[in-house]
């Protein structure tokens, strides 16, 4: 007897695939974020992928502007309109068709908020627990866990309330109290200001002879004319002959409504008025004039009432096991695991198990030599990207997106092994990881590789290259050939012109540390994450009049910012137009004069639309060129301004240095800018539009015509491909043969074996760092071997 036909479909049926098995890729057509050109790709899902290629070749603009960013938008549709109204509003990407996206997690680079009460505990929930933990056990016992937060004020009041009752209005008294951990002198923030007055004002003339020494309380301009018109004091008599009273009034005087020039003004103290709109900012955010001025008049000293730890009394005198909240977020955090593994109380068990859990990630991630009282604001970019890690790394979830951008900044080679196994560890429990990265170690674990170029810029945007590591060594790409590259150790390495002398740096984990630091060569400061470099050349090397520091912190910058204003360019090229014409130079900047009346000088019109994407349109008066017509019809060497800024620096360099247009100042710029690889970015490009690695080398191009004999760097190879690191070595050799200085603090052991002397600190991390555990030629250390570092740079050299 045959078997129906039936059962052999049922049969095939149940070993075909599901249907829901299927959607095993994300793909992507037609991306054209930024320099995409049509970009279309398929990533594999539940993999490691990484995407490389030259800074700038648009791997971040697929990853996050694409991707990821889609991702969180989509994720955002699904709350109500009301909720998404306080979201922020996220465009849809330029993209044709981006299909089977999973949760993104984006863990980025970007520094943690400097607002001065965030500290790595604040950050990380650490604390949140601890406090918990402190409120069950701490003796004596003061209260709930707000009562351990530097954060809350203890607050008390009382008073009549109104309350409605069965259909009754009945007035009660009531009062509250709030026990709250902060400590009343410096608000939690450990540190106190003391503003010199000597800088705010001239005593010895009056207001009328401009005795106001404050940047922005010129005579004549309102914040002036405050003072001299409020009638509290004789604005021709010298400050020094004011009464108690008026001087009270002038200094500390709180904020009062009154008539100033028959305008209704509210008159404040000088001192708490400067505080309000000047020290209120984040220095970095001041602009430069500001940020000196604050400088000479504040100084910063350590509370003396909580000793720094920001906490009330009360809250530093409850303790467990002799061991108060403040000693538990200045221990380093490895040591404190252990001390929360240590006790052994059944009533907090959890409690204690997940902050164990929690410290045991830091120390996992290689941050053990944190503290929870470390300010958030001093982290450097890798240590706040791993910072934001540490609440993934226990994740239950499954089938998230993680993407990285470059996790192993930051990091030692010994450094990378660990990351590199955190990110396996995340595609191995079902997640897709994607990463942004250049490190030839990192890129050697992907399961596949997307290479993005071939250039930079506009000469970028395309896929050169889809598949494993093995095919993108064999398949003749920029990344691919560059991929087994080895520096070898110089032959030769240049003498000393003299030392710079440290004696007793004691900054963070440094012990007692003393160092001769050669000078007139190429010196590199390395050593594992977390053992002093930092601490040793920016504590004891400060920015001065002979000291070019150039570190990590971000440009800050609009869309209306662009490498021409940021270097300084466009003063020279304005000053340029203006002469060759007769007019003045604000018409040629789109931020003033010149600026086309319609967009404002954006070159977009912006429509907002509430909790949905704003809609920017091209402005059609300008047409997207930013300026008023009439200013388009003034030339310089036969092209206008808007043609100008549409210019690469590469280009810009020759139309700057010979024929009508040449304008000295202007090509030495551009010079510069040049020769940090950057001759393929367009003048006017905004800023927000440029990656880590460009906005570095940009900071690194304005300060090359500084005067200074001292160049200090701060990993210049962040966000470098393997071929740029070469150009970069070639501009450190350039600096030095010119007579400078060139001291680097780096990871990368091309730059590690280029350089003239090595000054390696260690062993390890924290309080098991801090010391000099090798100075001496690379030559000398790979021969020796005696340190971690000494033990990669021997490898990486073949020796």
């Amino acid at each position: 007897m045959t078997t129906p036909p039936m059962t052999d479909a049922a049969d095939a049926a149940a070993s075909a695939p599901h249907l829901a098995d299927s959607h095993d890729l994300i793909r992507v057509h037609g991306a054209r974020e930024n320099n995409l050109k049509d970009v279309s790709v398929e990533i594999p899902k539940r993999r490691l992928t990484v995407f490389t290629g030259v800074s700038g070749s648009g791997k971040s603009s697929l990853v996050f502007d694409t991707v990821a960013a889609e991702s969180q938008r989509l994720i955002n549709e699904t709350y109500s309109a009301f909720v998404q109204g306080f979201m922020p509003t996220l465009a849809r990407p330029d993209v044709d068709v981006l299909d089977g996206l999973t949760t993104a997690i984006i863990v980025d680079q970007q520094r943690m908020g400097a607002d001065p009460r965030s500290t790595v505990g604040t950050a990380t929930d650490a604390n949140a627990m601890l406090r918990i933990l402190f409120s069950r056990l701490g003796e004596p016992h003061i209260g709930s866990p707000k009562a351990y937060s530097f954060n809350v004020a203890s607050i008390s009041g009382a008073g009549a309330v109104t309350v409605q009752r069965a259909g009754q209005t009945v007035k009660e008294r009531r009062e509250f109290s709030i026990t709250g951990g902060m400590c009343p002198r410096c608000e939690g923030r450990g540190s106190v200001t003391d503003i010199d007055l000597t800088q705010l004002f001239d005593e010895s003339k009056s207001l009328s002879e401009g005795a106001l020494t404050v940047p922005g309380y010129k005579a004549g301009g309102w914040n002036h004319r405050l003072y001299t018109e409020s009638g509290l004091y004789d604005p021709d008599t010298p400050i020094r002959a004011f009464t108690k009273r008026q001087l009270q009034d002038f200094l500390y005087r709180e904020p009062t409504r009154m008539k100033i020039a028959g305008i209704n003004m509210t008159y404040e103290g000088l001192v708490p008025r400067i505080q309000k709109s000047m020290l209120a900012k984040d220095r970095e955010a001041m602009q430069p004039h500001i940020r000196e001025f604050v400088d000479r008049a504040v100084t910063f000293t350590t509370c003396p009432d909580c000793a720094g730890t920001r906490l009330s009394e009360a809250a530093r005198s409850s303790k467990i096991g002799g061991i108060s909240i403040a000693d538990a977020c200045a221990m380093q955090i490895s040591d404190l695991a252990e001390w929360v593994r240590g006790l052994a109380e059944p009533s907090v068990g959890p409690l204690l198990t997940a902050l164990g859990d929690t410290l045991d990630s830091f120390v996992e991630i290689g941050l053990g030599y944190l503290s929870l009282d470390r300010p958030a604001g001093t982290l450097s970019g890798g240590e706040a990207q791993r910072v934001k890690m540490i609440r993934h790394l226990g994740s239950s979830l499954t089938d998230v997106t993680y993407v990285f951008d470059e996790p192993t900044i930051g990091l030692h080679p010994h450094d990378i092994r660990r990351m590199n196994d955190l990110l396996l560890r995340l595609r191995d429990k079902g997640n897709t990881v994607l990463v942004v990265e250049h490190k030839p170690e990192a890129i050697a674990i992907a399961d596949h590789v997307v290479d993005l170029g071939p250039g930079a810029g506009t000469a970028g945007g395309t896929v050169c290259f889809e598949g494993t590591v093995e095919q993108l060594r064999a398949s003749g790409t920029l990344t691919g050939r560059h991929l087994d590259d080895r520096a070898r150790l110089k032959e030769t390495v240049r003498k000393p012109a003299g030392a710079l002398e440290i004696r007793g740096a004691s900054t963070h984990n440094l012990r007692d540390v003393d160092v001769d630091i050669p000078l007139g060569v190429l010196t590199v400061v390395t050593g594992v994450a977390g053992s002093g470099k930092s601490s040793l050349v920016h504590g004891s090397i400060p920015a001065g009049e002979n000291v070019v520091s150039v570190d990590q912190s971000p440009i800050r910058g609009s869309r209306r910012s662009n490498p021409a204003t940021y270097t300084g360019l466009l003063e020279p090229i304005r000053k340029a137009f203006a002469k060759a014409n007769g007019v003045k130079p604000a018409l040629f900047s789109a931020n003033s004069e010149g600026a086309c009346p319609n967009c404002n000088g954006a070159g977009v019109v912006y429509t907002d639309l509430a909790m949905m994407a704003g809609v920017a349109t091209t402005c059609e008066e300008c047409e997207g060129k930013r300026f008023e017509a009439s200013v388009l019809e003034y030339h310089l060497g036969g092209r206008d301004i808007s043609e100008v800024l549409a210019m690469s620096v590469t280009e810009a360099g020759e139309f700057f240095g010979a024929g009508d247009a040449r304008t000295p100042a202007a090509h030495r710029i551009l010079t510069h800018m040049a020769d940090v690889g950057l001759g393929y970015l367009t003048l006017g490009q905004p800023l927000t539009t440029l990656s880590g690695g460009e906005r570095q080398r940009l900071k690194l191009a304005t300060h090359m015509s500084d005067k200074g004999g001292i160049y200090v760097l701060d990993e210049p190879t962040t966000g470098l491909h393997l071929a740029d690191v070469e150009q970069l070595l070639g501009l450190l050799d350039r600096l030095v043969e010119a007579g400078k200085s060139v001291i680097v603090i780096e990871h990368h052991q091309a730059v590690m074996a280029h350089a003239d002397w090595i000054i390696d600190l260690g062993p390890g991390a924290g309080h098991d760092g801090g010391r000099v555990v090798f100075e001496g030629t690379p030559a000398d250390l790979v021969a020796a071997r005696s340190t971690l570092t000494g033990e990669h740079l021997a490898d990486y050299v073949g020796t």
